[in-house]
């Protein structure tokens, strides 16, 4: 099969072997995404070597259980050993032995066919379409921020980066009936949400707005992004951290008596889970169709990786 892959920080389009089932699902990837994760791996982030990729959308070609054959099928990204406490909880996502999909120790979705455990695999609702479908994995982690941080009526959040990653999380956010606004530099992009009735503000005006939220999630992508976010927040406030990159955070000079004082939280937010996120996409209720920039076939997937790298560009969506 062909699958996309990095070696050594080198792209490359290969053919290599299909997965053996090894007690797992094989599933026929129909859809793949190309997220910023998989172009902070091919600049050497998480120290991954292997087929890259971690949303997808695809039908069960072969499994133990027959039943599953031919299901349309998303799929829940960390694969938990199934015996630590964590597991047993019901949280894979935090096993100390967990294989990650396209991402660490397991071969990820931008191929023709990938491996999960079948206790991974979440039917997609048939009024999804693929293109939607596709969207439930960075949908849920925007999604799990509420998991993370109480937000509801009256919390007042910004959300800074108006990426893919930024426009679901304003979106998703802004349904707990929180008062949302959301911070970037790309006219066109910051219309997707204020279309969906998100306040919209550049980063200079946000300059002025110090002090005054509830919640601010850091979804820019930069490695500079925290000092100033920090300043943002109201006594007791929250700074939601999303963004991963290779190489070191530069947090700047950052006032650590002020985080004592005020009583700042600083959270982490990884993955969410995806079967809130797909009933959420069913619900048509956020703008997806707008997120989505360019298709291209699997064989053209390191040209693909370089137009998803270009400024501007939203989604890119890779088929087999």
């Amino acid at each position: 099969m062909q699958a996309l892959q990095v070696q050594q920080k080198k792209l490359a389009v290969c053919d290599v072997a299909k997965p053996d089932l090894e007690n797992e699902v094989l599933v026929r990837v129909l859809l793949s995404g190309i997220c910023n994760t998989d172009l902070e791996i091919a600049r050497g982030y998480a120290g991954f070597n292997g087929t890259i990729g971690h949303e997808f959308v695809g039908l069960v070609e072969e499994a133990a259980d027959k039943s599953l054959v031919g299901q349309r099928v998303a799929g829940e990204i960390n694969a938990g050993c199934g015996a630590c406490v964590l597991c047993k909880s019901g949280d894979s996502r935090h096993c100390p032995d967990r294989t990650v999909l396209g991402i660490l120790g397991r071969d990820g979705a931008h191929a023709e066919f990938l491996r999960l455990p079948a206790t991974n695999l979440l039917p997609v609702p048939d009024k999804l379409v693929d293109e939607h479908a596709v969207f439930a994995e960075p949908l849920a982690a925007a999604y799990g921020i509420m998991d993370r941080v109480a937000i509801g009526p009256g919390s007042k959040v910004v959300v800074i980066g108006d990426g893919k990653l930024g426009l679901l999380c304003c979106q998703a956010i802004a349904l707990s009936g929180a008062t949302v606004m959301l911070a970037g530099k790309h006219p066109d992009k910051l219309k997707i949400a204020a279309r969906r009735g998100v306040e919209t503000i550049s980063p200079k005006q946000l300059a002025n707005r110090k002090r005054e939220f509830d919640v601010v999630v850091e979804a820019s992508g930069s490695p500079t992004g925290v000092k100033d976010a920090l300043e943002l927040l109201r006594p007791r406030g929250t700074l939601v951290l999303k963004s991963t990159f290779e190489g070191p955070a530069n947090m700047g000079e950052i006032n650590q008596a002020r985080l004592v004082v005020d009583e700042i939280s600083i959270v982490g937010s990884r993955c969410g889970r995806m079967q809130p996120a797909l009933e959420l996409l069913a619900t048509e209720a956020l703008d997806i169709d707008s997120l989505i920039s360019e298709e291209y076939p699997l064989a053209r997937g390191v040209y693909a990786m370089s137009r998803a790298a270009t400024k501007g560009i939203l989604k890119v969506l890779l088929r087999p």
